[in-house]
């Protein structure tokens, strides 16, 4: 990057002052940033000086600036040769920026150069009658319209020689011109005619159409299968609620074997079990324990007693 020095001083103005419509412009967009932000507004501030000054930045604006911001006017300066957009030389009335990068160049941007040298002089001079000056800049995004220009706050593109030596004549006379393309392309429309999607599918809505089914039948199967899934984790989270149920259920206390020493109870259940005939009445009878001697005993013992 080249090293951008302010305009000398035999060519500075003695003074800048906003004029009182940008003064109250400015005033606005200082009230936007909070207290101490102030600065914020820099940018803002020297576009709108250079503006007001003919296209370029004096020491005197800054300095105005840096007053009204409460800045160090090496701070505005900083900010004032950092951006190319702000010019610190006089310019034309007819500030014409050409885009010289590749795109441009391959388009035949040399030859739009060519015309620059001999009708306006070399880069940052500007002519007597104060109308035109230029500068090359790097690409101004209208690659698709090259060769192009700016001038002032307008594009014009797809120039030719002839054509660029029009735009220049009628901008000295004072006479209307027409931004854009000057070939009588629209916009940056196909140059000689339109010879791309032109198959009339595309405008009968049948490609859009099958586009729309495909969606359709894949936001079905989507569905479908989140459905599914949902099932299918609602089946498992019901079994596992009903196994949580069951485990906390507590089941009666039965000895798997008996313990040793322990004789199991002679009961018909177990006798049907072990495959065993069931005890006759006349047997149970002969097996119970003889009871009598005992209450004979017993009533010896009251006899005794009394």
């Amino acid at each position: 990057m080249s090293v951008r020095r302010l305009a000398p001083k035999e060519i500075q103005p003695e003074g800048f002052a906003f004029t009182p419509e940008n003064t109250a412009w400015a005033e606005r967009i200082i009230a936007k940033y909070p207290e101490g932000r102030q600065a914020s507004a820099v940018i803002s501030l020297l576009w709108k000086a250079q503006e007001q000054g003919g296209g370029w930045v004096s020491e005197p604006a800054i300095r105005t600036i840096a007053d009204l911001l409460k800045m160090p006017y090496i701070r505005v300066l900083e900010v004032a040769t950092f951006y190319t957009m702000f010019n610190l030389q006089p310019v034309g009335r007819y500030f014409i920026q050409f885009c010289g990068t590749t795109p441009c160049r391959l388009r035949g941007a040399q030859d739009i150069q060519d015309v620059l040298e001999q009708r306006v002089g070399h880069q940052g001079h500007v002519t007597e009658d104060g109308l035109f000056s230029w500068l090359e800049v790097e690409c101004l995004g209208a690659c698709c319209n090259a060769p192009m220009v700016q001038i002032n706050n307008d594009y014009y593109e797809d120039l030719t020689p002839e054509s660029f030596n029009k735009l220049l004549d009628d901008l000295a006379a004072g006479r209307p011109v027409k931004p854009g393309p000057q070939n009588g392309r629209v916009a940056s429309e196909p140059l000689n005619a339109i010879n791309t999607l032109l198959e009339p599918s595309l405008y009968d809505g049948s490609v859009v159409g099958s586009w729309r089914k495909r969606f359709e039948e894949e936001e079905a199967r989507a569905r479908a299968e989140a459905a599914a899934k949902a099932a299918e984790e609602k089946a498992a989270a019901e079994k596992a609620a009903l196994a949580a149920r069951e485990a906390a259920v507590p089941e009666p206390a039965k000895p798997a074997t008996t313990r040793a020493g322990e004789q199991v109870a002679d009961t018909p259940a177990h006798r049907v079990a072990e495959g065993k005939e069931p005890i006759k009445p006349e047997s149970q009878q002969a097996a119970a324990p003889d009871t009598a001697p005992k209450a004979a005993d017993r009533a010896a013992d009251d006899k005794t007693k009394g």
